[in-house]
């Protein structure tokens, strides 16, 4: 089949996954969803895994991105979970290729930015992983990646500005991007020598310590100094 024909499917395909732009009429499509783990150290070390940069590099997981959720949504708590748990984050919006990118030149390729929830149902994912086992059921779970909406900032790398989460009013969540033990840059350079970066991939950063569960019924706010605000509701379970 070449361009010019209109390819047939047995049924409607989903649509492409987009986020809102502020100030803008277009959305950004997506493309992939990149996660950095145990990117604070307070929160690597409340994981019973500290960090030792000096002979580590970064790791990464993925997500599907059927799982991304508008700020604001209101999302059913999953199945075959008792601990779902919130993870604040600053994502990184990609907008130009880049592959084998180098750290001075990472802001060549920032689009913006936004706030981000990653959900996760952390039972299953401390069991995966004392197991030695993938994360995925943990990890890429249905309406788990949350993002406001994007910020334009291109070439811009934000190297510092409060981070925080609260469940109910309450904080659980404060530090500063600046305690990210790989910065944008850093984080940009390592993960486009495994992938051809693309526009429309989004990377969320990391979490600071203080992740915790919710339950029904409960609402998630957060915000990035200089960004936004990202919001949840905890639906009922199916």
């Amino acid at each position: 089949m070449n361009d010019t024909q209109t390819a047939q499917y047995l049924w409607t395909p989903p649509a492409t996954p987009s986020l809102p732009v502020r100030g803008q009429g277009e959305r950004l499509p997506v493309n992939r969803l990149f996660f950095v783990g145990r990117n604070y150290h307070a929160h690597a070390v409340e994981m019973g895994r500290p960090v030792d940069k000096s002979v580590e590099r970064p790791f990464y997981f993925t997500k599907a991105p059927q799982t991304l959720v508008a700020s604001g949504a209101t999302t059913p708590y999953p199945s075959e979970t008792k601990n779902y748990h919130f993870e604040m984050e600053l994502v990184v919006a990609i907008g130009k290729p880049g592959f084998r990118v180098k750290a001075e030149d990472a802001h060549d390729i920032i689009y913006g930015y936004a706030c981000g929830l990653d959900m996760t149902r952390r039972d299953l994912q401390l069991v995966a992983r004392d197991k030695g086992r993938p994360w995925d059921l943990g990890k890429d779970v249905e309406f788990s990646s949350v993002c406001s909406e994007v910020v334009p900032m291109p070439g811009v790398v934000i190297e510092q500005g409060e981070i925080a989460l609260a469940v109910n009013g309450q904080t659980q969540q404060q530090s500063d991007v600046n305690k990210l033990i790989w910065n944008i840059r850093e984080l940009i350079a390592d993960l486009s020598l495994f992938y051809h970066l693309q526009p429309g991939d989004l990377i969320y950063t990391g979490t600071p310590e203080g992740v915790g569960a919710v339950v029904p019924g409960d609402r998630i706010t957060g915000h990035v100094q200089g960004v936004g605000e990202v919001a949840l509701n905890v639906g009922p379970a199916e």
